[in-house]
């Protein structure tokens, strides 16, 4: 896009209100609104979250407001001096979606990604998230994986 109506921001522990906002877009998007706010935690965990090295939340950010997030974090590897980066959660506001925002907080994932080292961004897309999968289709190399949860006693 060449000239974007909106900027990437890196959240720190400095704006935790950003991070809550993105939340709530990310709950509206993923149609969990609960999940996302219900039970947040509070302002030290967040800021913790945010300060400690191995998480990253960006903002797509609009005439001061959030209309998408993205939510990663580093895994230092152990075989090899090296780190990779599992995004987590992405969501786009469904107002703004296919206007780069996604791409864009990729985009940015990838200079951090990059700035620290590490040698791949990955994310997993459930196959019946269409968008989600045409968009990943276009930025990176699809690999068939098995996903498994594994019950806590």
């Amino acid at each position: 896009m060449a000239n974007p109506t909106f900027e990437i921001r890196d959240i720190s522990a400095n704006d935790i209100e950003t991070l809550r906002e993105m939340l709530s877009v990310m709950g509206e998007a993923f149609e969990d609104v609960p999940t996302y706010t219900a039970n947040q935690p509070d302002d030290d965990y967040l800021a913790k979250l945010l300060s400690g090295g191995t998480f990253v939340a960006l903002a797509a950010v609009e005439n001061g407001r959030v209309i998408g997030g993205l939510a990663a974090y580093e895994l230092k590897k152990f075989e090899q001096a090296r780190s990779e980066f599992y995004i987590y959660d992405l969501a786009v506001d469904a107002r703004h979606r296919r206007k780069g925002v996604a791409t864009a907080l990729i985009g940015r994932l990838k200079e951090i990604a990059a700035a620290r080292g590490a040698w791949v961004v990955y994310v997993q897309a459930d196959p019946p998230d269409e968008p989600a999968v045409t968009l990943y289709d276009k930025l990176g190399t699809r690999e068939e994986v098995y996903h498994f949860d594994i019950a806590l006693p």
